[in-house]
């Protein structure tokens, strides 16, 4: 997979996560238990498992459109890639934490969000980051000699 097809592919992915947390019967109701949020419209769980609301269904919406729109050409879906690296890596490692596992009462990245934050930015720092260095080297020596 190219870091073109990761961007395309995980913009796609998060497009359609983003979606289908607006559609009530793939949302799960919060349990008694759950963490209070101040931004509480459209709280629940995607599949039972993973929590969201509002602005986390349109932050992955954001996510979706961000891949997509950097698909085109491999600096800006390097850029993609890299960019959602840390993102996510700090949003897995806020989870973690319980004063900020609700950012600041915004959104709820705590529980299987966790997991899933920590799986994307990895996922992602390996296209940012790491497939195609040594491609890219090369093709700037290729330009560098021409």
């Amino acid at each position: 997979m190219t870091t073109q097809t990761f961007a395309r592919a995980f913009g796609w992915l998060y497009l359609a996560v983003g979606l289908l947390g607006f559609f009530p019967g793939i949302v799960q109701p919060i349990p008694a238990d759950a963490p209070h949020l101040a931004a509480a419209v459209a709280y629940g769980y995607l599949l039972g498992l993973f929590p969201i609301n509002l602005l986390h269904n349109l932050v992955h919406i954001g996510v979706g459109a961000w891949g997509l729109a950097s698909a085109g050409s491999l600096m800006t879906a390097k850029r993609f890639a890299k960019g959602l690296a840390i993102f996510y890596g700090a949003l897995a490692i806020m989870g973690l934490i319980p004063v900020l596992n609700t950012t600041f009462g915004l959104i709820p990245i705590y529980g299987h969000d966790v997991w899933l934050h920590a799986l994307t930015a990895a996922v992602a720092a390996y296209f940012g980051f790491g497939a195609g260095v040594g491609v890219m080297a090369k093709a700037e020596e290729w330009r560098k000699a021409s």
